[in-house]
């Protein structure tokens, strides 16, 4: 299904990025409830799939996330880094009419079988919530560095290149044509559906469950908004791990504190910060570590992501012998 949103000037002027935990949560869980989940998620499925066995509501999540996804799931967020209570607060918050429609067309039942949206949507927020605080929440800090990351490397082609070079590198089925953005699905490629941004504009969500592919919301209820596939997913999910303390007399202590900073995907730029040196100086310091084959680079345009090594997590203290 190929998906045209449509753009007035003012909708281009309002295109904007956003991260989400609550889609996070929700594309997680579809994950695990019988998604077709990547490989590259494969670490985190090992750890995290008797989760959702010991939920009290997991016949009501299964009946919202295994099959077609309702709108409703991914309200879209008011600002770049929202608290996931604040993104559940409008879930709760979902429209009457725009709940019975949604919610109708996944369960596949009329309107008027539809429960009221007090009897399930505060169910379905609390837990997500509690999903979120066990499946999320403990990679959040890893997460948001990728996709913050991915963020940065965006803005940098918008102030080069302009939206239409934004939209051109954002994934292989999305294409910027005559004034609207063309998502090509790979379900039903000749159907097409049209979504009118109606001035309210459009959000950008890096995504990590979503990975490798795109989504778009095709009911819209303001802005609307596609998920994306971060760059540097791949760097994710390698083990985290504790400083060594006697590391820092043999490499040294910038390299050290690189070393330790790496538990999470960090750019040149966002070393060179935390840090407080050079980003020159980082690189020097990044290419003497990715030689000695504790820290790997993994690059897609404009981004550079870099993340510790088994090699060096088991230096930092963390791994097996």
């Amino acid at each position: 299904m190929a998906v045209g949103i449509r753009f007035t000037a003012a909708s281009v002027a309002k295109v904007r990025f956003a991260l989400s935990p609550l889609g996070e949560t929700v594309l997680a869980l579809r994950i695990l409830l019988g998604g077709a989940g990547h490989e590259v998620h494969r670490p985190w499925v090992r750890r995290a799939r008797q989760v959702p066995a010991g939920e009290r509501e997991l016949p009501l999540l299964r009946a919202m996330i295994a099959g077609p996804l309702p709108s409703f799931l991914f309200p879209v967020p008011q600002e770049r880094l929202p608290a996931v209570s604040a993104e559940l607060d409008q879930l709760r918050a979902t429209e009457e009419s725009f709940f019975r429609r949604e919610y109708g067309a996944v369960v596949g039942v009329p309107d008027d079988q539809v429960p009221a949206p007090a009897a399930v949507l505060p169910r379905l927020a609390d837990a997500l919530h509690r999903c979120h605080e066990q499946l999320i929440a403990p990679h959040w800090g890893r997460m948001r560095a990728v996709l913050e990351a991915d963020v940065a490397g965006r803005a940098l082609t918008l102030v080069d290149g302009g939206v239409q070079a934004l939209f051109a590198e954002l994934h292989q089925d999305i294409a910027w044509d005559g004034g609207q953005l063309v998502v090509h699905g790979r379900r039903a490629p000749h159907t097409a559906v049209t979504v009118d941004t109606g001035g309210h504009g459009l959000v950008l969500l890096p995504s990590v469950f979503n990975w490798p592919h795109v989504g778009v919301d095709k009911s819209p209820v303001e802005a609307a908004s596609i998920r994306y596939p971060a760059v540097g997913v791949g760097l994710l999910w390698e083990p985290s791990a504790r400083t060594a303390a006697g590391l820092a007399p043999v490499l040294g202590r910038t390299r050290t504190a690189i070393l330790a900073a790496l538990a999470e995907p960090l750019t040149t730029p966002a070393l060179a910060v935390r840090l407080g040196v050079t980003p020159s100086a980082v690189s020097q310091h990044l290419g003497a570590l990715r030689g000695a084959g504790l820290v790997s680079t993994r690059r897609e345009g404009r981004t550079a992501l870099h993340l510790r090594t088994e090699r060096a997590n088991h230096l930092m203290g963390d791994g097996a012998p």
